[in-house]
Formats: structure tokens, C-alpha cells, sequence
């Protein structure tokens, strides 16, 4: 699975919400500075996490976005798989939507293939934004960061991902 730049900045834009959750709405321009991301780019990532009940917007002079859960109630795997729609089988034959194999039933690796995205979701599944956020707070292991330390941190992880 690779996670394209959607599914990566979707995940800075949670963790960028999660470090600045104080209820408020935080706008998206303050986001896409903090972040280094172009706000255009990031209207259509929101959009498609607030169409998934992950996000909360609100349009006007004091509106922006805000989290709807606490982020130890969101996972990784919460915000790729709507923003990797049908990209995250490991193989292209288990793709949804993919046309069925004509080897299928004979295929002697596809129980590995499928094994190996229970795994990809397994592990997506157990991280939270929270734990993100626990990391960022604690960067040089274990002194805490500033939020400005801390959103850098954050970012560098995102790029990684």
C-alpha cells in the first residue's frame, strides 16, 4: 500500500486540529500555514472528512473546523480509508470494485495477499491521532515540545507516511 498525498495530509490536518483543540473553530487557512500545505488543496481533503463524520466545518467569518471525537477516539486507518478509497488492497485483484480473477480459486498467494492487508489494517487500526499527538508532545524523549516544535515534528512524521 502506498498512502498518496491526500490520505498523508489528511492525517497532518487531524493531528494539526487534534494539537490545537480548544473547542474553537480553527481556520483553514491557519491550518494550510502551519502545515506548509496550499489551502485549495486542502478545501478538498476536509470536504471529504467532513462528508465522513471525522470533521466538523462551519462556513462564515468565525467558521473553520474542528474535531467532532476526542483524538483517542480516531484511528489512522479511520482517515485513510476514506481518503485511499480503493486504493488500499495490496494487490490490484482485491481492489474493490476489481474485476474477480479468472485464477482466483486456484491462486496459491492471494490468502497471503489478503492476510497482508488484515495486517496493513490491523496496524492502521491500533494507532490514534492521540498517540500522534503523545509522541509530538515528547520529541526528544520525554521534555515537552512547544506547539510550534511540535507541529514540525508532526509534519516531518506525516512525510514519512
Amino acid at each position: 500500500m502506498k498512502i498518496s498525498t491526500k490520505g498523508r495530509y489528511a492525517l497532518r490536518v487531524m493531528v494539526d486540529l487534534g494539537l490545537h483543540n480548544t473547542g474553537d473553530w480553527i481556520r483553514l487557512k491557519d491550518i494550510a500555514a502551519r502545515q506548509n500545505i496550499s489551502e485549495k488543496y486542502l478545501e478538498a481533503i476536509v470536504k471529504t472528512l467532513v462528508a465522513n463524520n471525522l470533521l466538523e466545518g462551519k462556513r462564515g467569518k468565525n467558521g473553520g473546523y474542528r474535531l467532532l471525537r476526542k483524538p483517542a477516539e480516531y484511528s489512522v486507518w479511520d482517515i485513510i480509508s476514506v481518503t485511499e478509497t480503493g486504493e488500499l488492497a495490496p494487490v490490484a485483484c482485491l481492489e474493490e470494485g476489481a474485476e474477480t480473477c479468472p485464477m482466483r480459486s486456484e491462486c496459491p498467494t492471494i490468502a497471503m495477499w489478503q492476510d497482508f492487508g488484515n495486517v496493513e489494517k490491523e496496524y492502521f487500526s491500533k494507532i490514534t491521532i492521540q498517540d500522534l499527538l503523545d509522541k509530538a508532545a515528547a520529541p526528544g524523549g520525554g521534555k515537552a515540545a512547544s506547539p510550534e516544535e511540535a507541529a514540525l515534528y508532526i509534519s516531518q512524521l506525516s512525510a514519512c507516511l
